[in-house]
């Protein structure tokens, strides 16, 4: 019997507009990390993004260490962030020599925890050492809950960078992801909701720090006929190929968003009876970037199980993300909590939600699971 094509959990979602544009970056020899497409893409995306200024640059990651280097974050500072995330949050605080501590997240929200947040702040405020900065994480899509981080960190004058890699296209009380803190951060990798194969964007109100950034972006080169380098730069720009390829993309985010919103929504209804999928808070719209279930605490089975199951049919499942607090390379940082995160990992799953998802391919994807947990 042949084997069943391959279903991914996110796969890339590209059609004939990307095409067009990305010829049209070839055919007019602009194929370094400058150009027309380049520029327009950071219009566009700072208008999706509800701010005034945007720099397109070669990865989200990149665009979370400019923002810690703009704000001033350095050797022996902290940085708090959310313990529910990917790797590079945590890796950029590390890049500039500061110091990572972890806050668990909100059981309702996943996201970090504004009260656990606000009891450490003033902990740390009467320690006198308070963090030079707090990362909010916009897990899976979802906004963390701003005003009351904000409400949080106000008190002291530390700013709040949004990573937002996850929410393009997201809402938080109507203002969209990306526009919350002094910074936004968005990532446009192959699994993103919109990519430009390997990309991201860092976003403010502030024109002049994004000026830096493309500045720091462009190796620092000094405005002089000759190479001069006043200060350390990066290779951070991203080409006008790929720039054009995420103008193609951005132009239907919204239909994008809407169809993983869909099959979220097919998700709960078809497994709500064996998976407690991720809530979605009151005050915003996810984009539902992927869909995370998880099994019952007093489940036989276990996340792995369900993941290996489903590659059995050619399904491919993720774990959610392990929390920062638990990864050995973290393991000397500073963590607050940590017990909700953890759980989330446990028992959490990730299933198929790429907006290229068919209806017949969810079919397999809810069979899989019904298959594997029934036994």
């Amino acid at each position: 019997m042949a084997k069943r094509e391959r279903i991914y959990l996110s796969p890339p979602d590209v059609g004939p507009d990307e095409r067009a544009l990305l010829l049209d970056a070839f055919d007019s020899n602009w194929i370094a990390p400058l150009g027309p497409h380049v520029d327009a893409f950071e219009r566009e995306l700072a208008g999706a993004a509800g701010v005034a200024h945007a720099a397109a640059l070669s990865s989200g990651t990149a665009a979370l260490h400019l923002a810690l280097l703009l704000l001033g974050v350095g050797e022996g500072d902290e940085v708090y962030t959310s313990t529910l995330t990917f790797a590079a949050t945590a890796n950029a605080i590390t890049y500039v020599g500061a110091e990572p501590v972890f806050i668990d997240v909100d059981p309702d929200t996943w996201t970090l925890c504004p009260r656990s947040l606000a009891r450490e702040l003033e902990a740390a405020a009467s320690r006198g050492k308070l963090p030079k900065a707090v990362i909010t994480v916009d897990l899976y899509g979802q906004c963390a809950d701003f005003d009351a981080i904000a409400a949080a960190c106000d008190p002291y004058a530390i700013p709040i960078v949004e990573d937002a890699a996850e929410a393009l296209g997201a809402t938080y009380k109507g203002r969209p992801a990306g526009s919350l803190g002094q910074f936004g951060v968005f990532s446009f990798n192959g699994n993103k909701i919109i990519t430009t194969s390997g990309g991201g964007v860092l976003v403010s109100e502030d024109g002049e720090a994004i000026s830096r950034a493309r500045f720091l972006a462009s190796q620092a080169k000094e405005p002089e006929l000759h190479y001069e380098h006043q200060v350390v730069g990066y290779n951070y720009r991203l080409s006008n190929l790929l720039a054009a390829l995420g103008r193609g993309q951005l132009a239907n985010l919204e239909q994008k968003v809407s169809r993983r919103r869909e099959i979220n929504q097919r998700y709960r209804e078809s497994l709500g009876d064996l998976l407690e999928f991720m809530p979605e808070a009151p005050y915003g719209r996810s984009t539902c970037w992927l869909s995370v279930g998880l099994l019952p605490e007093d489940s036989p089975h276990a996340p792995t199980e369900l993941i290996h199951s489903l590659a059995e049919s050619n399904i491919e499942a993720r774990p959610v993300w392990k929390p920062m607090h638990l990864q050995p390379v973290f393991a000397k940082a500073r963590s607050v909590g940590g017990q909700v995160a953890a759980d989330l990992f446990a028992r959490g799953c990730c299933l198929p939600s790429g907006s290229s998802l068919s209806s017949d391919e969810q079919d397999r994807v809810v069979e899989g699971v019904r298959r594997a947990i029934s036994h």
